[in-house]
Order: C-alpha cells, then sequence, then structure tokens
C-alpha cells in the first residue's frame, strides 16, 4: 500500500486466515454454505422475518427478492450477525455464526449496504484498500495489522477485476454513481471474503451500470465466490442461479429461476398478473395490464 505500514516479504492472512475461515474439523465433507434455520427476525417489534430456513453455497449467485416490506433487508442483515433472531440459527461452514469472532465473520462475510459512504476526499485506491483493515489509521477505521506485500496483491486484483484501476487515482468525489458502486464493489472483494451479500446493489443506477455489477457478481461466482444479493429487478435476478422469493416475511419459493419466477408465484407475492417468457438463454417477466 502506497504510505502504509509494511511488513515486507510477509504473506498477511495466508494461511492463518484459511484456519480461521475453516469449520471446526469433523469427519464430515466441509460445508461451503451459509444457512438459516428456522429464522424469526423481529425488525423493531415487527416481527420482519418469520420461519425462514435457505441455504447459500459458495460459487452460486443467490438472489432474495419479493415485494416491499417482505423482510429481504431484515434477512440480509441477520445472515451477517447484524440482526439478531428471536429464535432460530444462522450457521456459517457449519459454525453458528455466534461462535465466530467479529474478526472471523468480517472475513469471511463481506456487506454492500443499500448506499455505502466512501470519504469523498479519499483516492480510488485508498477505498479499496480499506477493505484490507490493515496499514494505517485512516479516515477514522483503526486498523487491526501491518500492511503486506500480500495487501497490495489483494487491492490490485479487487480494482483489475472491477475495472476500477484505470481511475485508482482519482477523488471520491469525482466519480459517477456507477463508478462509486463499482469501487464499492472492488472495497468487499478486496478483503477476499467466501460470500458478499448486497442490498439492492443496482439501486439507483442506469440500465448498463445496473448490468456491469450484475456482470461482475457473476464472474466472482464462477471464481468461488458466494453471492447473496436483495434485487428488486426481477429481470435482473432471472440471471441469478438461485432465488429465495419472500412474502410477509415467509418463504414463498425457493429455487432456479424458471421454478420461482412463474405467474402464480408473481401474483401471490406482488398482486400483479405477469407473463413469464423465454428469451435465449434468461427468463423475462413481462407484468400484464
Amino acid at each position: 500500500m502506497k504510505g502504509g505500514q509494511r511488513v515486507k516479504g510477509s504473506k498477511g492472512l495466508g494461511a492463518s486466515s484459511s484456519a480461521l475461515l475453516s469449520p471446526a474439523t469433523s469427519n464430515h465433507q466441509p460445508s461451503t454454505a451459509l444457512q438459516a434455520h428456522n429464522l424469526h427476525v423481529h425488525a423493531g417489534t415487527f416481527p420482519a422475518v418469520r420461519n425462514v430456513s435457505a441455504t447459500f453455497e459458495t460459487g452460486r449467485f443467490s438472489a432474495v427478492i419479493g415485494p416491499n416490506g417482505a423482510g429481504k433487508s431484515t434477512l440480509l442483515r441477520a445472515l451477517l450477525g447484524l440482526n439478531a433472531p428471536e429464535s432460530g440459527e444462522v450457521c456459517l461452514f457449519g459454525r453458528s455464526l455466534g461462535s465466530w469472532s467479529r474478526p472471523e465473520r468480517s472475513r469471511a462475510l463481506a456487506y454492500l449496504a443499500q448506499s455505502e459512504g466512501l470519504p469523498d476526499s479519499a483516492t480510488v485506491r485508498d477505498v479499496v484498500a480499506l477493505g484490507r483493515g490493515a496499514g494505517e489509521w485512516r479516515f477514522g477505521l483503526l486498523p487491526t495489522r501491518p500492511w503486506t506485500d500480500a495487501d497490495d496483491a489483494a487491492v490490485d486484483s479487487a480494482l483489475d477485476r472491477t475495472d476500477t484501476r484505470r481511475f485508482e487515482a482519482r477523488k471520491v468525489a469525482e466519480l459517477s454513481g456507477g463508478e462509486r458502486q463499482r469501487v464499492a464493489l472492488a472495497r468487499a472483494l478486496a478483503g477476499q471474503p467466501r460470500f458478499l451479500l448486497l442490498d439492492e446493489p443496482t439501486n439507483h443506477l442506469d440500465l448498463a451500470y445496473a448490468l456491469e455489477v450484475i456482470r461482475y457478481l457473476r464472474c466472482e461466482v464462477a471464481g468461488g465466490l458466494g453471492v447473496v444479493a436483495v434485487l428488486h429487478d426481477l429481470n435482473l435476478a432471472a440471471r441469478a442461479d438461485w432465488l429465495l422469493l419472500l412474502h410477509q416475511g415467509e418463504v414463498l419459493a425457493s429455487g432456479p429461476p424458471e421454478t420461482v419466477l412463474t405467474p402464480g408465484n408473481l401474483l401471490a407475492a406482488y398482486g400483479v398478473r405477469a407473463r413469464v417468457v423465454r428469451d435465449a438463454d434468461r427468463l423475462l417477466v413481462i407484468p400484464e395490464d
């Protein structure tokens, strides 16, 4: 990192982080999943999520869909350990999420909120470097360890994979909305998480930028990352591998897009009559007047 406190030749987290992110030793094949088991979660005093069970795998693009107030964001925050469930359990790689320390959790699970507050005065590279949690005190964040060569490599990789390296020296204040979203994505990827959870990552983006974000996410999934994204646009959600449809806090349907995006499910969840057609290799949802 340019200007960060560096340990030359260090491998950074390396093998030690792999040990932290591995489930407890057992005779079974290690789980690759983030799982919700019979979750009940309140938003304030309101039961926003009710008896939700779902399995989200690494190497799979999962989308959580449903009308406003269905409990999508509340579920996402519960999966991250940010909203404590009233009952039920979240498990990560076969271990209860509550048994993971905060540093372990933050290395395994990355989160992009609906509105990512990026420091306007920072350069793109500096923002992406924040995803490593290392180096010097920057922008009010206290690092957990010195900066290493491995950190530089992780930042470079995240910049390349999100096509943000070409403007890494620019200030955040100079960026468009779509560029800011890519920088936020790069920051999350720089931490090398096993799962990336996103709350409406295409919100307020025009079609070109929204498709771009989905394309970047699909590339990360191909590399083994687990993606769990709350999406409102059903035609973007149709590009996911697996869907979880929520209605009034409960699971209405789950599975591949072709089994979830049916006229009956859309009518039950959204109160809208729609046709679902296949065009080439993807589904299209067309509302009927």
